[in-house]
């Protein structure tokens, strides 16, 4: 296992990377950036096997689809600190001919993106596919997907759900950002789910829940409870409960903050509340 301090620092970094990112463009998606911030930093750096250097197919190693794509500042921030591309890229976040577009495309060739995402409803289907690929290629790592728990709101999830469940789908691990939120409102609100750990287990899933979803070691015990789930014939969801914006204050306990980015003074304040650990781009 990593040391759980680094990895508590490296997030700190990422944060840090997430406000000033959505800050100088005065554009993007800071919440849910956030309060993902540590799932995604134990992905990359302590549960994924990973290969060095970047290649599409992803032979021989776990891989990974972000399906609620609105959260690329943390994509982005994750990848090029575990080395995909240079950290100095995150400047260009939105900008003008950049890699680094709103949501993650693979037609400008970004390491570490396998599929373009941000259209909602979308990942899943992608990471099932990718999992029964490597079924038939003989190869055992994981495929692991992320999507918003609003975002479950949307259709097609639910055919892909229930043909994952029907093919046997057992090498993959989908995990829910449950924090409660989406653009317009709580999920209750918008539309309420109701029991989702429920629903996932009549579509024949094997289901668990990390409650603690902000915090590294619960994270890391969870996947890895998860990950010992794998290959029994289910696919296996991780509901993962996370506070959008957690790790400043002002953000957290709200939807405001879904897509919308600080002011000058709101991101001194969100900065004074995440020390610069490994070094800001």
């Amino acid at each position: 296992m990593s040391n759980i301090q680094q990895l508590q620092d490296f997030t700190t970094q990422v944060r840090r990377d997430i406000l000033r990112m959505v800050h100088a463009v005065n554009s993007g998606h800071p919440g849910g950036s956030l309060g993902c911030a540590e799932f995604l930093v134990a992905l990359y750096q302590d549960l994924m096997k990973r290969n060095e250097g970047f290649e599409m197919n992803g032979t021989n190693e776990d891989i990974f689809f972000l399906s609620n794509g609105h959260i690329s500042p943390v994509f982005y921030s994750v990848l090029a600190r575990s080395g995909y591309f240079p950290v100095s890229e995150l400047a260009t976040f939105r900008k003008l001919n950049t890699r680094l577009q709103g949501h993650p495309t693979t037609h400008e060739g970004l390491p570490g993106v396998r599929v373009a995402s941000g259209s909602l409803g979308q990942g899943l289907s992608v990471a099932i596919g990718a999992a029964q690929a490597k079924k038939l290629n003989n190869d055992n790592h994981l495929v692991y997907a992320l999507t918003g728990d609003g975002e479950l709101q949307e259709g097609q999830n639910w055919e892909a759900i229930m043909y994952a469940s029907a093919k046997n789908v057992d090498n993959l691990i989908a995990t829910v950002d449950y924090n409660g939120q989406q653009i317009d409102g709580s999920t209750k609100d918008v539309l309420n789910m109701g029991n989702l750990k429920a629903k996932f287990e009549a579509f024949d899933w094997d289901v668990l829940e990390i409650t603690e979803g902000n915090n590294i070691e619960a994270i890391i015990t969870g996947m890895n409870e998860a990950k010992s789930r794998t290959g029994k014939g289910k696919p296996v969801c991780v509901i993962l409960h996370t506070e959008m914006g957690n790790g400043v204050d002002f953000m957290m306990h709200t939807h405001a903050w879904h897509g919308k980015a600080p002011s000058d003074e709101q991101l001194a304040n969100a900065l004074g509340q995440n020390a610069a650990t490994l070094g800001d781009y």
